[in-house]
């Protein structure tokens, strides 16, 4: 299906002139102007910590902006918080969902907007209403189901939905494609479309170019906190956008693949099945330097058998191996004294401390060994974050800084910085560049290479089949909780991994 669609009404519905941005020790924003037309597409995209993301929260009132102005319809607005945004027709789908778990799904839409009849929550209305954007919609949720126990592609419709039963004239998407299926890209991009032939002004942030190519009529670009470029989409392509964004030609998406595989079995995982979820009978063996990537369906089991190694997940059955040992893990703590880490899919839910500074998040695994008295020996804490912000080239303007304030980009290289300050002989990574820019992926690459010709293990979840095939030695396929195949990187194709991902569902 080709989504893309000429448009003839060229009336600016939301413009942002000069807006600048600081935060201490760095200029988040220096002067960024941006004008979205009504009816379109427009993408906007940058690498981490280009100012992207820094710029929509100015505009949904996250970020009160510093300087610059406004206008929306024609009209100057500052909006003093996200309420008062949505309220005037502005809504943001932020890339890192932010959702009430333990309520269902029908409160986190209505939540602070309640029917109400005669003063009391009109539940019947509520029910009906919800039902109503669903079917609008296409989703498939049932609005009594509570989020916390739903799969992170579904609570992200959800929150797409949110987005449209206020009837925005202006629909932010903050990488909305980051967690979800091929089929499930292609109901989201109907959504969009639908929502344009409307008039809704939509922008869409995303690294992924083949996305951006197809959906956007405009493309804006940004780099370090300022403008770059804005050109139709059609008069892009893929080495245009790249170097646009970094500032100079990018001529391969990932390292050469030349991490020596070992005969030595480092890691044996033997039927293993999870008590609480649909793991089942899980097999395979993990040799010294070899890459595994762990391919599959949304829901297949990929993220359940990281957890379920690590200790995360309860076991029902199953024994893991470590060099031939016999190795009980029942708890993170266990699979942390194994010299196992896991990086997990959901940064900020599960893998970082947002109230803290870097230099916690990055020594907070291995406070034990800062311990000297008693106290922890901080010249050894510091030196030690230098270390990690250097070798994973973390952008940060010092390691005082709150980690919620980096890029997510930059979030995950002090999550990956951390564990490996713990020196892991085995790395569980749950999709690791999950909504990072094309220059930092391939860093992360380089970095999972080099961790692999050191003597590392490592176990590697992710979306998106050319990755697995561009950075793996070998990948298994997990279907309906079951390990349906495995291939040979070099020998197989995306067609391959296909047919296997859907052999029980």
């Amino acid at each position: 299906m080709d989504t893309t669609t000429s448009r003839t009404d060229n009336t600016v519905l939301l413009q942002m002139k000069n807006i600048t941005k600081q935060f201490p020790g760095v200029k988040a924003l220096d002067g960024v102007s941006l004008d979205v037309k009504k009816g379109t597409v427009h993408a906007l995209m940058g690498e981490n910590g280009a100012g992207k993301s820094t710029l929509m929260k100015c505009l949904f009132g996250v970020y009160s902006k510093d300087d610059g102005t406004i206008l929306l319809d024609g009209q100057e607005v500052s909006f003093k918080n996200s309420k008062e945004a949505l309220e005037n027709g502005v809504a943001m789908v932020h890339q890192e969902l932010n959702q009430a778990l333990k309520r269902n799904v029908m409160d986190n839409i209505w939540l602070g907007r309640y029917p109400t009849r005669m003063g009391i929550v009109d539940e019947k209305k509520m029910m009906e209403d919800t039902k109503k954007v669903f079917e609008e919609l296409e989703i498939d949720v049932d609005p009594k189901q509570i989020m916390g126990t739903m799969p992170v592609a579904a609570r992200q419709m959800v929150e797409i939905a949110k987005a449209v039963s206020f009837n925005s004239k202006v629909i932010v998407f903050d990488e909305p494609t980051s967690s979800l299926t091929e089929e499930e890209v292609e109901h989201l991009f109907r959504i969009i479309n639908m929502l344009r032939d409307r008039g809704v002004a939509i922008i869409y942030i995303s690294h992924k170019m083949d996305e951006i190519l197809r959906i956007s009529d405009e493309i804006t670009v940004m780099r370090d906190g300022q403008w770059v470029a804005t050109e139709a989409a059609s008069d892009m392509d893929m080495n245009r956008i790249i170097k646009l964004m970094v500032g100079r030609e990018l001529t391969n998406r990932f390292p050469p693949r030349d991490n020596p595989v070992l005969e030595e079995v480092s890691l044996a995982v033997k039927d293993l099945t999870g008590m609480y979820n649909q793991l089942d009978h899980v097999s395979f063996e993990a040799h010294k330097g070899e890459i595994i990537g762990i391919a599959g369906l949304d829901g297949a089991g990929r993220t359940e058998l990281l957890e379920t190694i690590f200790g995360l997940a309860t076991r029902k059955e199953g024994s893991l191996s470590l060099h031939g040992t016999s190795i009980t893990v029942d708890n993170p703590r266990q699979a942390v004294k194994h010299k196992m880490a896991l990086l997990t899919e959901e940064r900020r839910a599960t893998g970082i401390f947002g109230i803290l500074d870097i230099q916690a998040n990055t020594t907070i695994a291995s406070l034990k060994k800062y311990l000297c008295g008693g106290l922890l020996n901080h010249g050894e804490m510091k030196k030690d974050t230098d270390w990690s912000i250097n070798a994973m080239r973390i952008k940060t303007p010092s390691q005082a800084t709150k980690i919620a304030s980096l890029s997510g980009g930059n979030q995950q290289k002090v999550i990956l910085g951390r564990w490996l300050l713990t020196d892991p002989e085995i790395l569980l990574l749950d999709e690791p560049t999950r909504g990072i820019d094309v220059g930092a992926k391939y860093e992360i690459y380089e970095l999972i290479s080099n961790l692999a010709k050191q003597g590392r293990t490592i176990l590697m979840v992710s979306g998106e089949m050319p990755e697995l095939l561009g950075v793996c030695n070998r990948i298994l396929v997990m279907s309906g909780g079951k390990l349906a195949g495995e291939v040979d990187a070099d020998n197989t194709t995306q067609e391959e991994i296909m047919t296997l991902a859907a052999m029980y569902v």
